[in-house]
């Protein structure tokens, strides 16, 4: 795992944060890939803070295999670490340090395997997809595929590399993020009749969403295989109000939902949308200037992938498991399916349990699994 752990190590020295650039990351991995003989090119993002980088090493009329990662990570703020989150740390077997899980330690053995495959004659090509801003929405990597639809040539499969233990997995849930901005009227608090609450609004907003979840969860569709077995309505963020003797004219929610492949996203969002102008017919009795806005912040389809589909068969045969999995968390894998009708699994090494805490790791053996199933990939195509 020497050339693995040498590039995760440089990997995590890149505090690629969603919010920040990734740029020093990508030209770095992109000199690194030419260097070993890849055809790279970069997709970047509007503003040109960020990048997209697609690399392929091997014969370019052939449709070959993509792997597929992201570079952003989540924040470290207000998380206590015990070693520097932006260092690679060793201890007892353990990688330790922000992104070694997700996903930078797929990214590293997928970029060590392209150095392996320089000496090779491949019959089929090795490709490369490092996105940005999947943490926030798999927003950047829509770019790339835009640029890869255009391909003389696609991939024949697609494996995105988050953290499953190395297990096979062939269907994750779709997510539709959501802004509730409820806007009432404000007065002195002694007066508090007088002015529409938009706290009180917002109240009853997370009231009509417990509702919804509680009736997608009895009657909407199940699916044991995942941990959480059904859609899921989440309240993440509420901010209301400036003083306590000031009745607050403003409050966001902000929410999500992560809803089954079998469960569309599109009657959820019409009953949000239904509860939200509900509330605002109410409160427009007595003031008309009220309003509860419903906004998307971002969205991404589910993936599902027939168990018993090529793309399958083949990665399966790579990792020598025979057990297929459905993951609650989403990837960019349903965009590579829906958009390039690209037959795409997802496997990698990691847990998720670990990913988004402090101390995130990657067991040494996880890192030392992919590195093998990977190898065996070379293998393939040549």
């Amino acid at each position: 795992m020497g050339a693995t752990l040498d590039i995760l190590e440089r990997l995590v020295a890149f505090p690629t944060v969603s919010r920040d650039s990734n740029l020093d990351l990508i030209l770095w991995a992109k000199e690194r890939l030419e260097a070993a003989g890849a055809a790279t090119r970069l997709v970047p993002s509007e503003d040109g803070r960020k990048a997209n980088l697609f690399a392929s090493i091997g014969p370019a009329d052939r449709p070959g295999i993509l792997l597929s990662g992201h570079t952003d990570v989540v924040p470290v703020d207000g998380q206590a670490w015990t070693s520097d989150p932006f260092r690679l740390t060793r201890r007892a077997g353990n990688l330790y340090g922000r992104g070694t899980a997700d996903m930078k330690g797929f990214v590293a053995a997928a970029m060590a395997l392209a150095e392996r495959a320089s000496g090779r004659t491949l019959s089929q090509p090795l490709h490369l997809a490092l996105s940005y801003d999947e943490e926030v929405g798999c927003l950047g990597v829509r770019r790339l595929i835009d640029m890869m639809a255009a391909l003389p040539v696609r991939p024949r499969f697609c494996i995105v590399g988050e953290p499953t233990l190395m297990q096979v997995v062939t269907a994750h849930k779709g997510k539709t993020a959501l802004r509730i901005d409820c806007r009432g009227v404000e007065c002195h608090s002694s007066l508090a009749p007088q002015g529409m609450n938009a706290i009180h609004m917002a109240c009853d907003m997370l009231t009509g969403l417990r509702r919804l979840q509680e009736r997608v969860q009895t009657e909407g569709a199940r699916d044991a295989d995942y941990d959480v077995p059904w859609t899921t309505i989440h309240a993440g963020v509420i901010q209301g109000g400036s003083a306590l003797n000031i009745v607050p004219n403003h409050c966001r929610l902000d929410m999500e939902i992560r809803h089954l492949p079998q469960d569309p996203v599109e009657p959820l969002l019409d009953a949000v949308r239904a509860e939200a102008e509900a509330i605002e017919t109410r409160a427009r009795s007595a003031f008309p200037a009220v309003a509860v806005e419903v906004a998307e912040l971002s969205s991404y389809p589910s993936l599902d992938t027939d168990g018993d589909s090529e793309v399958v068969s083949f990665v399966k045969a790579l990792t020598g498991g025979n057990s297929l999995g459905k993951i609650s968390f989403g990837t960019e894998g349903g965009l590579f399916q829906q958009r390039l009708s690209l037959p795409t699994v997802v496997c990698g090494p990691g847990s998720i349990g670990e990913a988004h805490k402090p101390d995130e790791f990657i067991a040494e053996e996880q890192l030392a699994a992919c590195d093998r199933m990977l190898d065996l990939l070379l293998t393939r195509l040549a």
